[in-house]
């Protein structure tokens, strides 16, 4: 299982990085190469998508089959076993939140930014007709 976790971490790290590339300052001779790149690679990163769902599904089933303690029937090993695996199922769930809105943000700066460059070559087209 920790396998899933360590790939959809590695999705959301390309995602920032992408976005950061994107939106830095300063480099704008290489924004048209990262476009590209970035819009050839929103289709394959959207297989992250149902597979977050995925993830949080087996969170959920996780939290509705854990083993309850009633009136101190649990021992202090028990309850630090519980309380760790609540630690880890809220760290994998801010995971799955920050990997989807980075692909939002992702899928949406990439939008923006390739309508900048339509604008900005129709403006040059009207400027030569002139």
């Amino acid at each position: 299982m920790a396998l899933e976790w360590v790939a959809l971490g590695y999705a959301a790290l390309a995602e920032a990085i992408l976005l950061l590339l994107l939106t830095l300052p300063g480099l704008h001779p290489l924004r048209k190469g990262l476009i590209s790149v970035t819009r050839s690679l929103l289709k394959p990163l959207l297989a992250v998508v149902p597979f977050c769902f995925f993830l949080l599904m087996d969170i959920y089933w996780k939290y509705e089959n854990r083993p309850t303690c009633e009136h101190n029937s649990c021992s202090q090993s028990d309850h630090l076993r519980h309380q760790k695996s609540m630690v880890k199922s809220q760290r994998n769930a801010l995971l799955i939140a920050s990997t989807l809105v980075f692909y939002w943000l992702l899928f949406s700066v990439t939008g923006l930014l390739v309508r900048v460059e339509q604008l900005s070559n129709r403006i040059e087209k009207i400027k030569t007709r002139e």
